[in-house]
Order: structure tokens, then sequence, then C-alpha cells
């Protein structure tokens, strides 16, 4: 499974991670299996989630601009969360940008930031602390 995820209920926090060639439909699955996570999808409200999307070892994000555009708009993370997205390559840190545009064009505002490390990443999500679960 290229892309994977964990959530951590203690910390408000998941994370997900991809390899090698991930592709829409394994995005998309991942997406609608933590939204049905009891985990995620408790008593407590999605809000209180950040996100880290770690593709570091993603060789290509496999999605049509019309596919990255579905995905942003259909957003179950609040507007107040933080998803920070982490990519090494040209071409996958080029996909999480368009994923942070039409976002925003979306209007579905919660706050994605692309980065290059995770280091930044962790200390844009404030989670200096927790580095120990990543």
């Amino acid at each position: 499974m290229p892309f994977s995820y964990v959530v951590y209920k203690k910390h408000r926090l998941v994370v997900g991670t991809g390899t090698g060639r991930v592709t829409y439909d394994e995005i998309k699955a991942r997406r609608d299996q933590t939204k049905g996570d009891p985990d995620f999808n408790s008593d407590f409200n999605q809000s209180d989630f950040n996100q880290i999307v770690d593709l570091r070892a993603a060789t290509t994000v496999d999605l049509t601009v019309d596919q990255a555009r579905e995905l942003a708009s259909r957003n179950i993370f609040s507007p107040t969360s933080r998803r920070a997205f982490i990519a090494t390559t040209p071409a996958v840190f080029g996909m999480g940008r368009m994923w942070e545009s039409y976002t925003e064009i979306a209007q579905k505002t919660s706050q994605i930031r692309i980065f290059s490390n995770l280091l930044s990443a962790i200390d844009w999500l404030g989670l200096k602390d927790k580095v120990d679960l990543l």
C-alpha cells in the first residue's frame, strides 16, 4: 500500500505516508478511511486534528488537475486544521503546491503548507515536543 495513515488521537494528529507512485484512488481511499476511523471521527471534532502528509519517499503523485481540484474541495479537516505536506522531489512538491492552491480557491481553507523537510513542517505545526511520533 503506497499510501497509509495513522491517527494519533491523543495528540490530535493524522500522519499520512506516501511511497513510490501514489495514485488518486489511493489518496481518496485513505481520505475516506480516515473520515470513518473511530479515532478520528469520535466524540471529538475533526477540527482538533492537524495532519502531516509525508511524501519524501514518493516518486510521483499521479493526479490529474481535475482530481486534485476534487480532492481539495472535499476536505475532511476543518478550516482551523493545519496540514503540512512534505515533499523532496520537484514533481511531488509541485503537486502539493497545486493542491494547496486548489484548497485556497475552494475556500476550504484548512491551512495547508508544503515543506521540503520534516523539521520545518514539525515547527510550523507546533510539534517539536512530539518528534518521537514521527
